[in-house]
């Protein structure tokens, strides 16, 4: 049987939510993490009909992109749309994850599902991040080097790259002088004592730092255990906000709005730019992103792809020479929860996972 912090953990790892905007409200937003899970429900935003479907479904936890709550709320009652829906939500006993940013810019993620869709090649982000890092060492008795090291490794530490439970371990000497109201693990107070240790010494995100040395603090048998954490240098990492890539071939910009079209499933999309222009060098980033129209230029980008734009933003497309293709806000991220859901059920065999059957895109084409 799992819980909800089970499913949680696992997000958390897929979509870090370090990668999340300043601005965001991303994880778990309503809920148990000791709540028992058996269906859950993915969808692009969580709104009655979608709250609804997933009471008349049983299901115990909803992934919604979009999070609830996302401006702060002074008050949850049923005088309102979100209130009365948030209530529904927890008479149900229904927990609320959101990944939002988080899973725009994850290594698996949305944009990077939309650069594997049009088949690019040499994808990177447009916004690399910084990933900050410090080495935590620390001092631990042969016997319980195995119960302290792994208390580092179940709170964040000793993760590099695509790599986990890192760590490097030496043998040494330690001394101490315990004054006479100490009560040694090893040793006796009032004298000068040699122990053998074990040198432990484990990378971790610096987000992780203090969470990672009050475990091991927690775990370590000794009353004063002796540790440092160092500082790294920062390292440009190899995931960040949006994406880019080349074309295997140049292609006009018709052809290109034509991929699209097919690879989101839409008949129709706004484009800015003349459809016999050619492009090749690709620029994305999903919903409503028009903000990476510089980063996309300054990379020497053909066209940016967007869920939507302001009407500005376009203006300033053009002003740039740049094209700009708009398949719509819901085209451009609902695809990546039903690869969402796929990805859920893959993980965890045992539950029921599927995307709200519901949800559809607001926006009507007259045609």
């Amino acid at each position: 049987m799992y819980c909800v912090s089970d499913i949680v953990r696992f997000l958390r790892q897929f979509a870090p939510p370090q990668l999340a905007e300043d601005w965001d409200n991303v994880g778990l937003l309503l809920g148990s993490g000791d709540a028992a899970v058996t269906k859950v429900m993915t969808c692009l935003t969580l709104t009655p009909d979608v709250a609804a479907e997933a009471i008349e479904q049983d299901v115990q936890l909803i992934v919604s992109h979009h999070p609830i709550m996302f401006r702060p709320i002074q008050q949850i009652t049923d005088g309102d749309t979100q209130g009365k829906m948030l209530l529904d939500l927890i008479a149900a006993g229904i927990a609320v994850y959101s990944p939002h940013t988080s899973y725009d810019s994850a290594a698996a993620g949305i944009n990077q599902q939309l650069a594997e869709m049009l088949n690019l090649q040499q994808i990177a982000p447009l916004r690399p991040r910084m990933h900050a890092s410090s080495k935590i060492v620390c001092f631990v008795p042969e016997a319980h080097l195995l119960v302290v090291r792994q208390a580092l490794w179940d709170h964040g530490a000793g993760e590099v790259g695509d790599y986990s439970q890192c760590s490097f371990a030496a043998l040494g000497t330690g001394t101490f002088h315990g004054a006479e109201a100490t009560s040694p693990v090893v040793g006796e107070a009032g004298r000068l004592e040699q122990v053998t240790e074990i040198r432990l010494e484990v990378q971790c995100s610096s987000e992780n730092v203090s969470r990672a040395v009050a475990a091991m603090l927690a775990a370590h048998p000794y009353e004063e255990p002796a540790y440092d954490v160092y500082p790294l240098a920062e390292q440009r990492a190899d995931i960040g906000a949006g994406r880019y890539g080349v074309l295997a071939d140049e292609i006009t910009l018709r052809e290109f709005n034509n991929r699209v079209k097919s690879g989101l499933g839409v008949e129709h999309l706004q484009f800015v730019g003349d459809p016999k222009r050619t492009v090749r060098r690709v620029a994305m980033a999903c919903g409503a992103a028009a903000e990476f129209m510089r980063d996309g230029h300054r990379l020497g980008c053909d066209v940016l792809l967007t869920g939507e734009a302001r009407f500005h933003d376009c203006l300033e497309a053009r002003h740039l020479g740049m094209a700009l293709v708009l398949p719509g806000h819901y085209a451009s991220e609902r695809p990546a929860m039903e690869r969402l859901a796929e990805t859920l059920s893959s993980q965890f065999q045992e539950l029921f996972v599927s995307a709200s059957q519901i949800e559809s895109d607001p926006l009507n084409w007259d045609i």
